[in-house]
């Protein structure tokens, strides 16, 4: 079978915002990873695994990189870039209205210096005059070896399938390492959580969603089928506690609601899903809140 099937992992880079999760659900035709408007929200390194004629694509999307401050922000960054060294191939996402701008800059450079396989992704090229795409992409390419340029939209879907077929046919031939019908490596216990943290992103709005991060604290499967998550939400100050649980708790009802939905979706089963929120300064310094988000440690 090795050596009729092909197996490998696709890692998409690129700075915050690029829509590099709008892309992996798009690709893996499920919702894998958070996606919201606002910049930095996947945390950590979420697989989506995809088969593609007799080629499992494993895609691994990466945070965003960005210049890091906090404890979380350095695991954050050390994540995406570990997934770029592990991979077979490394998609470069460049936002095409954003351009070659500073954080893409970094990104070309540090790739430069790699010697790995980088194919360039221009996303958003529904919203950008097709003038436009020339002089960037020779602007990358100028500074970046790169393989194959695609010119996609993750919302539309257009170019997609295109990239896809070429994806397929470079990666390396091999057994597969997951079972064909899997979508995803991401833990029920991970993927509750991070839907919760998917709601606190779309509920609520200026500093709160970067100040929240959620775990789940028990997942029990039921005799009837169902399952029970009960997930805590550490907040970094009272303020955003109030704000999350909302008037007479109308928020953190709503959060619940509409996580508990995309989750028993996901799952295939019914979920009852229990949330509590928890006051807890500085947990985005604490090694082991990071570890159970998913991060690896760093100094």
């Amino acid at each position: 079978m090795a050596d009729t099937t092909r197996c490998g992992f696709a890692a998409l880079v690129g700075a915050p915002n690029a829509g590099k999760s709008t892309l992996l659900n798009r690709m893996a035709g499920a919702k894998l990873s958070i996606v919201s408007p606002k910049a930095q929200t996947t945390r950590f390194r979420v697989l989506g695994i995809l088969m593609r004629g007799t080629t499992q694509i494993l895609l691994v999307d990466t945070p965003g990189i960005f210049r890091p401050r906090r404890k979380l922000d350095r695991a954050m960054v050390a994540a995406a870039w570990t997934g770029a060294e592990d991979a077979d191939i490394t998609l470069l996402l460049v936002d095409a209205r954003s351009g070659l701008n500073e954080a893409v800059s970094e990104i070309v450079d540090r790739l430069a210096t790699t010697k790995r396989r980088v194919w360039l992704v221009l996303n958003k090229t529904d919203l950008v005059s097709p003038g436009a795409l020339l002089p960037l992409t020779a602007a990358i390419t100028e500074r970046l070896p790169v393989e194959h340029v695609f010119m996609v939209s993750a919302r539309t879907g257009n170019g997609v399938d295109d990239l896809l077929d070429q994806l397929a046919g470079a990666l390396p031939p091999g057994p597969y390492l997951y079972p064909e019908d899997d979508l995803t490596d991401l833990p029920d216990r991970l993927l509750a959580a991070e839907l919760v943290r998917e709601q606190i992103f779309m509920q609520t709005h200026e500093e709160v969603p970067y100040g929240a991060t959620a775990e789940t604290e028990s997942y029990t499967e039921r005799p009837d089928g169902s399952v029970r998550i009960d997930v805590t939400i550490y907040v970094a100050r009272a303020g955003h506690k109030a704000i999350l649980i909302g008037d007479g708790g109308q928020r953190i009802r709503q959060i619940g609601e509409r996580a508990r939905k995309q989750l028993g979706s996901l799952l295939e089963r019914p979920c009852h899903l229990f949330l509590n929120v928890k006051e807890r300064s500085g947990w985005d310094e604490e090694r082991a809140r990071l570890r159970a988000i998913g991060l690896d440690d760093v100094p």
